[in-house]
């Protein structure tokens, strides 16, 4: 049995998160989008590539209409996203990736690859693949919830 505290695990988990997601957007700044935050990228999968409202946005977020409009007003200024009216209902305005986000969701995924790698090249690939086994088991088989941010911010 361990003799570490409770609670180091969810820190440990949470810093070894942290390190994916810095290494992810410190390349993408390298690769010249300096202005992107962790939030973007959950909001670029809360998108996804059919396109959502607002509304929808904030829902799937855990965030409200209002917060999820701001940081869409952001993003839109940044050439990330752009804002349609639907072709089914002219009163909704339906928010897209532009080819630039659609660039930044494939190039993070690409990085994600690429750091993944260098943790199975630290611990090893079998330890690696048990390690993300492990994790399936005690979280289930859910890959992600898009909500951390609103569940963040409560």
């Amino acid at each position: 049995m361990s003799t570490e505290a409770g609670y180091l695990l969810p820190l440990r988990l949470f810093v070894g998160f942290r390190q994916l997601i810095d290494g992810v957007h410190a390349e993408l700044a390298r690769e010249g989008h300096p202005d992107l935050r962790p939030l973007h990228g959950f909001v670029f999968q809360a998108i996804g590539l059919e396109g959502t409202t607002a509304v929808e946005l904030g829902r799937r977020l855990g965030v409200s209409k209002q917060a999820a409009g701001k940081t869409l007003d952001g993003l839109e200024r940044q050439g990330y996203v752009r804002r349609d009216t639907d072709p089914t209902d002219a009163r909704r305005k339906l928010v897209r990736l532009t080819d630039r986000g659609v660039e930044v969701l494939t190039r993070s995924a690409e990085i994600f690859d690429e750091l993944r790698t260098e943790w199975a090249v630290r611990i090893g690939p079998d330890r690696l693949r048990q390690l993300e086994a492990d994790l399936v088991t005690v979280t289930g088989a859910e890959a992600f919830r898009l909500d951390v941010p609103g569940w963040f911010g409560s």
